[in-house]
């Protein structure tokens, strides 16, 4: 196991209180701002037609960004190393934060998130990701689960959607490597789905179970398109997690991909 230093910010790191007041402005912002999607607009985001129920729902994530740069001075830099492509690409990125869940739509087509289908139980958050129309998943079903996000997921980009995988499964701590799993290379070998690899430093600033979110700019890498017709999965996630983590060891101070985790 590897530990990650803290970013130290611009010029100097804020004292603490500071950065708790600042996270206290971000959370009431988030929270006020949550009533009013759940109370009014979710409800009206119901009638539309499902382009603009998703552009109208997905502005909630544009928003907490928006407001964590504004609060918390945490910004973000993207790098794209290629053109998307034109067809709808499943997107494959390492998973540090919840930030990523907002802010990585904001530089994607319409997309379709895998996620746990015990999300949209929770009363008025969980119908308004319903509406969305995302892959739901249960983790609990093993071999099926897989089949699940293979069935869906083919659904999705027949209808012109992108999607959103996050193959290391849960969200893990900056210097950490976790081993992918190969339910988005199945995806994309058995549909034959362009992957565009995502690698990122999110965790270094807003961190999982903390209150604090530190200020900075995060850093993401949009990779270039691999190609995956004709390969198997084995081979496909290989590929992406090299590119990941290579991505990784020039984001991430100390961090070593060769080190298992």
């Amino acid at each position: 196991m590897h530990s990650t230093p803290p970013p130290s910010g611009t010029s100097a790191t804020p004292p603490r209180w500071l950065l708790v007041l600042r996270a206290l402005a971000f959370y009431t912002g988030l929270v006020l701002s949550l009533l009013g999607y759940v109370l009014v607009v979710v409800p009206v985001a119901a009638l539309l037609p499902f382009a603009r129920r998703y552009r109208v729902l997905t502005t909630w994530g544009d928003f907490v960004v928006w407001w964590c740069e504004r609060s918390c001075r945490l910004r973000h830099q993207v790098r794209f190393e290629a053109p998307l492509p034109e067809r709808p690409a499943i997107v494959m990125s390492n998973h540090q934060s919840a930030w990523e869940t907002m802010a990585l739509q904001r530089h994607f087509p319409p997309m379709a998130w895998v996620l746990k289908r015990e999300l949209l139980w929770i009363p008025f958050f969980g119908w308004g990701l319903a509406l969305i129309d995302p892959i739901a998943i249960d983790r609990g079903a093993g071999r099926r689960a897989v089949e699940q996000l293979v069935e869906q997921g083919r659904a999705r980009l027949q209808a012109g959607r992108w999607i959103i995988v996050f193959p290391e499964g849960t969200r893990v701590a900056p210097g950490i490597r976790r081993r992918f799993k190969l339910g988005g290379a199945i995806l994309a070998a058995r549909t034959g789905a362009p992957v565009v690899p995502v690698a990122h430093n999110a965790g270094l600033y807003w961190r999982r179970k903390e209150f604090i979110k530190r200020p900075g700019t995060i850093r993401v890498v949009i990779g270039a398109p691999i190609s995956t017709s004709g390969r198997t999965p084995e081979e496909i996630s290989a590929e992406v997690e090299s590119w990941i983590l290579a991505r990784r060891a020039e984001l991430e101070p100390g961090f070593e991909p060769d080190a298992a985790g």
